[in-house]
């Protein structure tokens, strides 16, 4: 969602000049693009006021440090402004230090997704710290919502053994009784965590505060959490300030951070409210809810990447055993077609290629080149399922395959016989290659990279007309 601000920022470091030192001309030139950067981006007015005013303060008459340029001296400023308008570096984790059971309180306007971040929220808990966690749901108001959340705790449940349930619906009651039995029910039964889960309204409305504020007070929260919808805007800061003024927060959780949003809620949140933002949420999928770093958005922002991103994405979502096992083979030019279903599989998990890319540091300007367009891997599926209609004679030695098996194949795959041809065409090639790396070694590969124009030469053409990916 900040692709839109990233560019600019690009721009902007790439115009300064190449002296010695910054220039108030020059810091007052970038300066007057940052600004323009982060209102088209909806950051508050205040706020960027503020921010240009810091690092115009620090960049001024500041010494370019050697084997640097002015711009990666002011790019170096600005991202320290980043992190500290994002509320400082590292996340704010939730606070559970309280009895048991723990009340968190999910607050927040109708559709901003409060309800099924309180089911992330619950996995979460019972998957990484391993705490049994009650969700209960307040909200009277929408017809579907406890039913909702009792789906969600079941979906929870089933990933963690159980260690997440919901609280029985009773016809009648009103979100302060629904508030007192859910934790009697938490202390009774031994839950670690109760999420409470309240009615949201279209607006802001005073009946919707004053039930909110009735069961704070009765619950007593270690966390208050407002849920807010990235997509929104402004309009996403102007409820956090109303809640914030009449309710109380602990902090933010941003949702659909995976849209188009052009991400200013997010750098005008923590100046607004003084609410850290603690997650992010993007899609309806459980597991979809991340730790909020300052300084890995902010270095999104500015094209420096965010390898630690990556790298915790891999470990979390890759089988490290079957890629140790499958990289050796491939290194010993034993690859099979297994082994690259397998390799199809850990890929599926990372998720989006682009989103990938853009977790590289300077990559920015390829995904340009690919005019922001998502690469397609449909492909792959296509393959995995003509690879599913071999017999594992035909997968461990492909050379075997010929015109009756090709036919057969394609049949059983619902796919044409040029597509099996495609795919052991693509995987001879591939095999080649692997013996290739195999030969040359580490340095040998550097130096191929290097004649073929580095990386931007591998990703091209990959999903454009013709191409295999497209």
């Amino acid at each position: 969602m900040f692709e839109q601000l990233s560019g600019r920022m690009s721009k902007v470091f790439e115009g300064l000049s190449k002296g010695g030192k910054l220039s108030e001309n020059d810091v007052t030139e970038a300066m007057r693009e940052v600004r323009l950067a982060m209102l088209e981006a909806d950051v508050a007015l205040p706020v960027v006021r503020s921010f240009v005013s810091k690092v115009k303060e620090r960049a001024i008459g500041g010494e370019v440090l050697e084997g640097t340029s002015p711009g990666q001296m002011v790019a170096k400023i600005v991202n320290d402004a980043l992190v500290e308008a994002l509320g400082g570096a590292g996340a704010v984790s939730l606070d559970l230090a309280a009895n048991a059971p723990v009340p968190l309180l999910m607050v927040g306007l109708q559709g901003a997704g409060k309800t099924t971040t309180a089911g992330k929220i619950g996995l979460r808990l019972a998957q990484r710290e391993h705490k049994r966690v009650l969700l209960a749901s307040l909200d009277v108001q929408r017809p579907a919502a406890q039913l909702q959340l009792q789906q969600l705790a079941e979906r929870a449940g089933g990933l963690t053994q159980g260690r997440v349930k919901s609280l029985p619906v009773v016809a009648g009651e009103t979100p302060l009784e629904i508030a007192r039995r859910a934790m009697e029910t938490g202390r009774r039964e031994g839950f670690d965590v109760v999420v409470l889960d309240t009615a949201g309204r279209l607006a802001i409305d005073e009946p919707l505060m004053a039930e909110v504020r009735q069961i704070r007070d009765e619950t007593n929260p270690a966390e208050t959490l407002l849920v807010v919808d990235a997509m929104t805007g402004q309009d996403a800061v102007n409820t956090a300030r109303a809640f914030k003024e009449q309710v109380g927060i602990s902090g933010v959780v941003m949702s659909r951070m995976d849209g188009d949003a052009r991400g200013g809620a997010a750098l005008s949140m923590k100046a607004v409210t003084g609410a850290p933002i603690k997650f992010t949420g993007s899609g309806e999928n459980l597991e979809a809810l991340e730790e909020f770093h300052p300084e890995r958005v902010a270095g999104r922002i500015l094209g420096l990447g965010d390898i630690a991103g990556l790298v915790e994405t891999a470990a979390e979502k890759l089988d490290h055993e079957e890629g140790e096992r499958v990289a050796k083979k491939m290194m010993a030019g034993k690859f099979d077609l297994d082994d690259y279903m397998s390799q199809i599989n850990q890929l599926n998990r990372l998720g989006s290629i682009s989103g990938l890319l853009g977790m590289l540091p300077g990559m920015g300007k390829l995904k340009d080149k690919l005019a922001g367009k998502e690469l397609d891997t449909s492909v792959f599926d296509r393959h995995k399922t003509i690879i599913s209609s071999m017999t594992k004679a035909e997968r461990r030695s492909p050379s075997i395959i010929k015109a009756s098996r090709k036919k057969r194949i394609a049949s059983g795959s619902g796919t044409s016989v040029a597509e099996v041809n495609r795919l052991l065409k693509q995987f001879d090639e591939m095999s080649t290659m692997m013996k290739r790396i195999n030969k040359m070694g580490l340095a040998g590969i550097m130096r191929g990279l290097g004649q073929a124009g580095g990386m931007g030469d591998m990703f091209k053409g990959m999903g454009g007309p013709g191409h295999p990916m497209g």
